[in-house]
């Protein structure tokens, strides 16, 4: 940080030295180079991109808001983390502030009941559409390590899911998720 720019060197991409180093710059494009190179699984038309997949994330429906929270930061990641093409471009303010990335789409959040939630993992897992998983049991832990320990404690049909991310094609997902509503 210096006086000049208040913000540290890791925001704005300087080094101790004020300078911009050129392996860390970032290229950010404008809305018609991003829709010239589009994606496959996107079309678009005059006003409306649309995807032909979907993010959503089905959260248990007696959680607290704090575990709701929580449980859908953790498991959008998982999808971030696997599937670097469902992260858009890097933000960029009026005043050329540089901010992270985040989905190019829109992330559904959905609620049910502990059955559903069953039910949900278990389709999801029969059409094998890739999802991430919280279990009770997490809120218990403290970090990756510990967390993927207590998974893989439980057998599957066993898991006390208290919400589940799904990335996948459309109409698969909404078949996953029959019978949920959206979170309010």
């Amino acid at each position: 940080m210096s006086l000049d720019n208040p913000l540290p060197g890791w925001l704005t991409h300087q080094t101790g030295h004020g300078r911009t180093p050129r392996s860390r710059a970032v290229e950010v494009k404008n809305v018609q180079d991003r829709l010239a190179t589009r994606p496959d699984d996107w079309s678009v038309d005059e006003e409306t991109i649309r995807f032909d997949t979907k993010i959503a994330v089905l959260l248990r429906d007696d959680l607290a808001v704090w575990q709701r929270l929580n449980v859908t930061a953790f498991l959008v990641s998982g999808i971030a983390g696997t599937h670097p093409e469902v992260v858009g471009e890097p933000y960029e303010d009026a005043d050329g502030t540089r901010y992270l990335p985040m989905f190019r789409q829109p992330v559904l959040v959905f609620e049910g009941s502990k059955e559903l939630m069953g039910t949900a993992h278990e389709r999801a897992l029969r059409r094998e559409i890739e999802h991430a998983v919280f279990t009770q049991e997490l809120f218990a832990t403290g970090n990756d390590r510990d967390n993927r320990a207590a998974v893989k404690a439980v057998p599957t049909g066993e898991l006390d899911l208290v919400g589940i991310a799904l990335y996948g094609p459309k109409n698969a997902v909404d078949k996953v998720l029959k019978g949920a509503r959206m979170h309010h």
